[in-house]
C-alpha cells in the first residue's frame, strides 16, 4: 500500500478548497470565454464593482487561481507551509491567522482600488479581479522569519545564500515584476504589500504565545517583541536605520491612537532571553515536539557531565588525601559542566545552519 500523506485538518482543507475553487472558476470562465470580452466570476472572486452582493468573496476569492503555473506555486506552498506552522502552532491558532491575512489584505486592496477609481475615473480599477494564494505565500515567509530568524538558506550549491527574513522582500519584488505581465493581475502588488503588513502586525502585537515549561511566567503572552523580528531585518543592512526610523514614528501614531499597545521592560526581557516558545496551545505536535527539545537537552548535558568527569578526574588518585590543594572532586565537574552547557550556543540548533555572527555584524552596520 502506498504510504498515507500525513497532512494536519485544516492544511487538508485548504487544499481541497484551492482545487476546488480554482477548477470551478476555470470551467465557468471557459463556457463564458469571448474573444472581445474579460470573464469574471463575481460571486467566486472579489471584483469591486461587481462583488458587492457576495460578501464571502472576501474570503473565498484567496483560494481562487486563474492559471495552471499559479495554481502549482500555490498547492505546493500551502502543502508545505501549511504542514509546518500548523504543527508549530496548532490547527486553532493555524486557522485564525489564516482568516486574518485573508481577510484584511483582500479588503484593503479592494479600497484602494476604489480610491484609484475615484481620483482617476478609471473603471478598469473597479473592475480588476483580487484573487489568489498571494496575501497567504507572503505570510508564510513572514511566519517563517519569526520562527528560524537566523537560519540561512543556500541555493545553487553554495552560489547564493540568503536569510530567512530576507525572503518576504524578495517575493515582493517579483510579484511586482510578475504584475506586469498577463500572469498576475494589477491587484498583486497590493496584496503582497498588505499580506506583509498585515501578518507581521498580527504575530508582532497580537498573536497568542505560550511561554516555555521551564520558565514562571504567565500561561499566555501576546505578540513577539524580540529584535530579531523587527520590521527593519526584511531589509538589508543599510537601509535598516531608515526603515527603523519611519515605522517607529507610525507605531507612536498607532500608539497614540490606542490601536497598538507598547511591550512592557518584561516582554523585553523575555523576548530577548527566547523563553517563548514559538507555539500557541500544547497540541499533539507541539507536546511531541517539546519532549524531543528535552530530550535531547538531556542528553546533551549527560553527554557534556561524562566528559567533564573524567576530564577532571587526576590520573593518581592515591595522591589526593596527601595533596588536598584546590576545590574538591565533586565541585569540579559541576563547575566544567556549566562552563560546557554556557560554550558553544550554536550546537544546539543540530544541522541548521545558525549564523549570529552575521547577524551581530549586521546589526552593527546599520
Amino acid at each position: 500500500m502506498p504510504p498515507r500523506l500525513n497532512i494536519p485538518p485544516v492544511t487538508r482543507v485548504l487544499l481541497v478548497v484551492l482545487l476546488t475553487q480554482s477548477v470551478l472558476s476555470a470551467a465557468v470562465r471557459y463556457r463564458q470565454w469571448s474573444a472581445h470580452s474579460e470573464i469574471v466570476v463575481e460571486w467566486l472572486t472579489l471584483v469591486p464593482q461587481l462583488s458587492l452582493f457576495y460578501p464571502w468573496t472576501f474570503v473565498t476569492t484567496t483560494l481562487v487561481e486563474n492559471n495552471i503555473l499559479t495554481l502549482g506555486i500555490a498547492g505546493v506552498t500551502l502543502y508545505h507551509g501549511g504542514k509546518y506552522l500548523e504543527r508549530a502552532w496548532s490547527s486553532r491558532e493555524f486557522a485564525k491567522f489564516l482568516l486574518v491575512v485573508s481577510l484584511i489584505p483582500n479588503a484593503l486592496c479592494f479600497f484602494v482600488l476604489i480610491i484609484f477609481f475615484t481620483v482617476t475615473r478609471n473603471e478598469m480599477w473597479t473592475l480588476t479581479t483580487i484573487a489568489g494564494t498571494i496575501p497567504l505565500q507572503i505570510s508564510f515567509l513572514v511566519a517563517f522569519s519569526q520562527l528560524v530568524p537566523a537560519h540561512t538558506v543556500t541555493l545553487f550549491r553554495g552560489v547564493l545564500s540568503m536569510r530567512v527574513p530576507r525572503f518576504p522582500l524578495i517575493y515582493t519584488g517579483v510579484v511586482t515584476i510578475l504584475a506586469l505581465t498577463p500572469i498576475l493581475t494589477s491587484a498583486s502588488l497590493f496584496l503582497a504589500v498588505f499580506g506583509l503588513i498585515t501578518s507581521w502586525t498580527y504575530l508582532r502585537f497580537y498573536k497568542t504565545v505560550f511561554p516555555d515549561l521551564d520558565t514562571s511566567q504567565p500561561m499566555s503572552m501576546r505578540g513577539d517583541a524580540s529584535e530579531t523580528f523587527a520590521f527593519a531585518e526584511f531589509f538589508p543592512a543599510p537601509a535598516k536605520p531608515f526603515v527603523s526610523a519611519f515605522t517607529d514614528q507610525i507605531f507612536n501614531v498607532l500608539v497614540a491612537m490606542r490601536a497598538c499597545t507598547p511591550f512592557s521592560q518584561a516582554d523585553m526581557s523575555i523576548a530577548s532571553g527566547n523563553t517563548l516558545l514559538q507555539r500557541s496551545a500544547p497540541g499533539p505536535g507541539g507536546v511531541r515536539a517539546e519532549a524531543e527539545r528535552r530530550r535531547a537537552l538531556a542528553l546533551k548535558v549527560l553527554d557534556q557531565r561524562l566528559h567533564a568527569a573524567t576530564a577532571s578526574t587526576p590520573r593518581s588518585q592515591s595522591t589526593l588525601p596527601a595533596q588536598p590543594s584546590g576545590p574538591p572532586i565533586q565541585t569540579q565537574p559541576q563547575a566544567n559542566v556549566q562552563a560546557a552547557m554556557t560554550s558553544q550556543p550554536g550546537t544546539m540548533l543540530g544541522e541548521t545552519s545558525y549564523n549570529s555572527d552575521q547577524d551581530n555584524g549586521e546589526k552593527e552596520n546599520s
